[in-house]
């Protein structure tokens, strides 16, 4: 609607005594409260959740206003959930994986071992039934859910000592919340979860043994290499970072399509623009933490990667084997990868092998 056509819509309002909504009026500024599970301005999720904030700010001319409250600054960062669904906040920027304890399907929102990488997850989510499967699983939490932001493919982990065989996994107390922990934990590991802003000093204190987060960018901010020299790839647990924004259920529906769209828009505006920021910033990180920081880049041993894929095929079946929406998001999750088959080992891998070549 133009500014025009919104005056003479409140005019005529106005003249039949009918009293117009708040968020159309425009005389006082909706505002709303966001609560995030990262630490303040962490490169990758948090300042996309800050970026996010100001997105809908600007997009919708100041008719909703965004003040950011980072993990611990209102609520803890593993109840932003509830912070959101209970009224405490309108919405928060946050990860699907911290709420497994209460939907376990919720994994399938941010990242499957061996599954979808960041584009693919795209994919799914619009144009292959994800959204649709994701707003039903969030129905009963109060929640509207959006992708909001990509931290990219995850590395391996941080490990105090090397890793040359399963054998070594055995007993480490390792900081990998989700399906990845489930994963490994047959090798022996124990799986802590823990949020990103709690995990350096767990890991100083040895708490800890190992710790996985996201990418070299988030991962060079959080500290870890202080700590355990060793950098594992690839990501097998954790091959994409989508960052997810909920929206308390009553105040998304009681917004006016335009303010919907700005919403909706801003956050695939973000996710896009946080995902491309994340390659760059990646990129960039790795080469800081091995030259400047002497931090010792390893790849995981062929027999540790045979069996965490094995044993993610174990894992995550068990959602086809539960029944209702659990085994439909996996079974539509599953036939994305198979819809896209070759594809990705013909264009990006092939393309990626042919440029690297000697």
């Amino acid at each position: 609607m133009t500014t025009l056509s919104r005056r003479r819509a409140l005019t005529a309002l106005a003249a039949s005594g009918v009293a117009a909504p708040a968020v159309v009026r425009g005389a006082t500024p909706a505002r709303w409260r966001m609560v995030t599970s990262w630490p303040r301005n962490l490169p990758g999720p948090g300042v996309t959740a800050q970026r996010l904030a100001d997105r809908i700010a600007r997009a919708s001319g100041g008719r909703i206003r965004v003040e950011l409250f980072a993990a611990g600054e209102l609520v803890p960062a593993f109840e932003v959930l509830d912070a959101v669904a209970g009224g405490v906040a309108e919405l928060a920027h946050t990860a699907a994986v911290f709420w497994m304890g209460k939907i376990p399907a919720a994994a399938f929102f941010l990242a499957i071992p061996f599954g979808l990488t960041p584009l693919e997850h795209m994919a799914w989510i619009d144009h292959g039934g994800g959204q649709q499967l994701w707003d039903e699983l969030y129905a009963d939490l109060g929640v509207k859910p959006f992708m909001a932001g990509n931290t990219g493919m995850s590395m391996g982990g941080w490990f105090r000592k090397e890793i040359h065989s399963l054998s070594d996994l055995r007993g480490l107390r390792f900081r990998m919340p989700g399906l990845g922990g489930e994963m490994y934990r047959p090798f022996g590991i124990v799986q802590v979860s823990l949020p990103p802003g709690e995990t350096l000093p767990a890991l100083q204190t040895g708490a800890i043994d190992a710790a996985e987060f996201a990418g070299p960018a988030s991962d060079l901010a959080l500290g870890f290499y202080k700590v355990a020299p060793y950098y594992y790839w690839p990501g097998l647990h954790e091959p994409n970072g989508t960052g997810e924004c909920i929206v308390n259920r009553a105040v998304w529906e009681g917004l006016d399509d335009e303010l919907k769209a700005v919403v909706a828009h801003a956050c695939a505006a973000e996710n896009a623009y946080a995902l491309a920021e994340s390659e760059r910033a990646n990129a960039e990180a790795l080469k800081v933490l091995v030259h400047e920081h002497g931090v010792q880049l390893r790849r995981f041993p062929d027999e540790v990667i045979a069996a965490a894929r094995h044993s993610a095929r174990e894992v995550i079946a068990r959602f086809d084997a539960a029944g209702g929406i659990e085994a439909r998001i996996y079974r539509s999750y599953v036939a994305m990868l198979e819809r896209l088959g070759d594809w990705p080992r013909v264009s990006v891998q092939g393309f990626l092998e042919a440029r690297h070549a000697a």
